[in-house]
């Protein structure tokens, strides 16, 4: 298939595209910064802004993909929980402006397959069962610095599935080229007990090892119903059970634990739900359908080969 790939430079980029590649698909990255970038992972580049519609619509014309892959965030190196917003704002824009432009270019060039990220982390709602399935609705009432990015998710979510597209809730990536693998941000925090356990550590979380992420991508480019496919590892698991085995596996102490009204203060209430409320995520569905399975099934094994 000819394949656009939006944002194909990111760190999910970066894996989807070689592995494109290397299926015989023919791919376009759409960039607006290095296109060198793009030719190094085996595609062709396309330059565009994402956010400005006239030239989303040339580079999409100029393609005519059979699929659009739009995997667009501003988020790099470890998050700001405390300036939650602001952190999210850019890459909110691309959830709701980006998407309109992408599935606008891709509906006047009679694109037959949109594909597009979103997240499993922490929209679903925080009550009932600690792991939920793609039906289960998301948060109805998020706290307020978390508001603005759960209305971008579901702008994206529902334009998309309006579309007849592909919605992909990956879990927290961790692997090359993301701020959670060897020498990257997070794992620097973890090993100098700057990542302490909030409260309980009740929060459930899902993972997803960057280089299956771009696997179920690619099952989800050649062979995937239109809906909303939860992409996360098989192990969903509380804060207070994964992050002391995070810090083993880079080598550092036992994290600190905290208080939660202590955590709300220093790191904001936006970090205080992540580590006390939030709800993981069921990969069955994914499976079941994309025929799918993750190379690392469990953060455990994933977190010490990253």
């Amino acid at each position: 298939m000819n394949i656009l790939v939006a944002g194909a430079t990111g760190a999910l980029g970066a894996q989807l595209v070689p592995r494109l590649v290397a299926a015989g698909h023919d791919v376009t990255g759409m960039t607006r910064g290095s296109q060198d970038e793009v030719r190094r992972l085996g595609a062709r580049p396309v330059v565009a802004d994402a956010l400005d519609a006239d030239a989303v619509g040339r580079a999409v014309g100029e393609v005519r993909p059979d699929v659009i892959v739009h995997q667009l965030t501003a988020l790099s190196g470890s998050l700001d929980l405390r300036h939650f917003e602001r952190t999210f704002a850019q890459t909110n824009r691309l959830r709701i402006e980006g998407t309109d432009n992408l599935l606008a270019a891709a509906r006047a060039a009679g694109v037959q397959r949109f594909v597009a990220q979103s997240y499993a982390g922490w929209p679903y709602a925080r009550s009932g069962g600690p792991v939920k399935t793609e039906e289960d609705p998301l948060d109805p009432a998020p706290v307020g610095a978390m508001r603005s990015t759960l209305d971008a998710i579901r702008h994206l979510e529902d334009a998309v599935t309006g579309a007849e597209g592909i919605v992909l809730r990956y879990g927290g990536f961790y692997g090359p080229g993301t701020s959670f693998t060897a020498g990257g941000e997070s794992v620097d925090q973890i090993r100098g007990r700057k990542f302490p356990v909030v409260g309980d550590g009740a929060g459930v979380w899902s993972f997803i090892h960057i280089e299956d992420a771009a696997a179920a991508t690619v099952a989800a480019v050649e062979r995937g119903r239109p809906g909303i496919y939860n992409i996360v590892d098989d192990e969903p698991a509380r804060v207070a059970e994964w992050l002391p085995a995070a810090a083993r596996a880079v080598g550092g102490k036992p994290p600190r634990r905290v208080p939660r009204w202590i955590g709300r203060l220093v790191a904001g209430e936006a970090a205080a739900v992540m580590m006390t409320e939030v709800r993981g995520a069921s990969n069955a569905k994914a499976k079941r359908e994309l025929g799918w399975t993750p190379a690392y099934p469990s953060w455990r094994e994933g977190f010490a080969a990253a």
